[in-house]
């Protein structure tokens, strides 16, 4: 008989990586969720995310992403599919403002010996004569980074757990729910809010992994805590015969002091960009997915001023998701202060992706054990944010 029965409400990344971590443990696990596994609705969609260790700085998360990185070829090797293109990620910084994040960058490459080199805008040109180089100062490549691919990741870890016999239901499980049948500090049963299913949920131990919905289930702990937020992504066609824009000749690439970043095209996708701004307030579910011209025009001058053979380029295709943030970006990861069994994890903050299988992990070993001993106090619900942290 293995430790017990555990519902991971939510099928994103951070879900499914904590589930698949509790399964290895010996746990029963079934994973509920709204939608299936890299639905456009979930924040874990899209085709692919950038994975990078340089930090800014930010330790914890550069080392994470160092073990994720790992982790991620392994799960690549043994899942059977490809999973992560390693074209590198190429930093740019386009103003002073923005010098000292590389250069902090630099010193976690350093720190975790990974391989880097800095450029000077002359052997940023000589290495990329595709890259417009005017008010570049300086750049960092960090050739062992790249770019996850989203969607198949999401749906390759739910093949991975269904292999290993966990189960998944398709269904809605709402906001009055957490506390339903509660006794001693326990919630012991959950039921689905919604859906057609009127299912009953009993386990031992819940952990809620629900991206963007997360502050709507929890809005005393949360609403305040997470915000989510709508982002504009497009991808544009390249050049007919012209292989300059594809990874294998040019990395991930980020526009520090310009707030853009983009992807190469990775297997015939287009050419990726996205105007890394702020945006408004959403509903993840009803929201509607269109782009608007505001963003598009941002992500047309990036070219202009970036990429001067992709000036005019063709829009391919679009796609709107969310940010679900905290005040300075540490993601969330805790119990809930009034059901000892009741877990959380998420505000992602645009940068969870990568590290999913650390967070799934750290998530998994706390509601296996109970205890919060191994979470790192920034990432608790008793943490104090004091500004933007990335």
């Amino acid at each position: 008989m293995g430790p017990g029965r555990a519902v991971v409400v939510g099928a994103g990344i951070l879900g499914l990586w904590s589930a698949l971590r509790l399964r290895q443990a010996g746990w029963e696990v079934e994973v509920v969720d709204g939608w299936e596994p890299g639905h456009p609705r979930a924040t874990s969609g899209d085709e692919n995310r950038v994975i990078r260790c340089g930090y800014g700085g930010a330790r914890l998360y550069a080392g994470w992403a160092a073990r994720a990185l790992a982790a991620w070829r392994a799960a690549e090797s043994e899942w059977g599919t490809r999973l992560l293109h390693r074209c590198g990620v190429l930093w740019m910084a386009a103003s002073a403002r923005a010098e000292p994040y590389l250069r902090s960058s630099l010193e976690d490459l350093r720190a975790l010996g990974k391989p880097c080199a800095v450029l000077d805008p002359a052997e940023l040109a000589r290495r990329y004569p595709q890259v417009r180089t005017a008010g570049i100062r300086l750049a960092l490549l960090e050739p062992d980074a790249g770019a996850l691919m989203a969607r198949r990741a999401c749906l390759a870890a739910k093949e991975a757990l269904e292999r290993i016999g966990a189960t998944f239901r398709r269904d809605w499980i709402g906001a009055s729910t957490p506390a339903a049948r509660s006794s001693r500090g326990s919630a012991r049963r959950l039921e689905a809010a919604r859906g057609a299913s009127g299912a009953r949920y009993e386990a031992d131990r819940f952990l809620f992994a629900c991206g963007p919905w997360l502050p709507s289930l929890f809005p005393q702990l949360l609403g305040r805590r997470i915000r989510v937020t709508h982002k504009e992504v497009f991808y544009f066609g390249t050049p007919a015969g012209d292989d300059r824009f594809d990874a294998a000749r040019l990395p991930v690439w980020m526009e520090l002091g310009a707030e853009c970043y983009g992807v190469p095209s990775l297997e015939g996708k287009g050419f990726k960009l996205h105007p890394d701004l702020p945006g408004r307030r959403v509903d993840p579910t009803t929201m509607e997915r269109r782009t608007s011209p505001r963003f598009l025009s941002m992500a047309r001058a990036c070219l202009a001023r970036r990429f001067p053979a992709l000036r005019g380029a063709p829009l391919l295709e679009t796609r709107v998701c969310q940010y679900e943030s905290t005040p300075d970006d540490h993601i969330l990861l805790d119990r809930h202060p009034s059901l000892e069994n009741v877990w959380m994890v998420g505000g992602g903050s645009g940068h969870a992706f990568k590290h999913a299988p650390v967070i799934g992990e750290l998530a998994a070993e706390a509601v296996a054990s109970g205890r919060r001993d191994g979470i790192p106090p920034e990432l608790r619900l008793d943490h104090r944010p004091r500004g933007r942290h990335f």
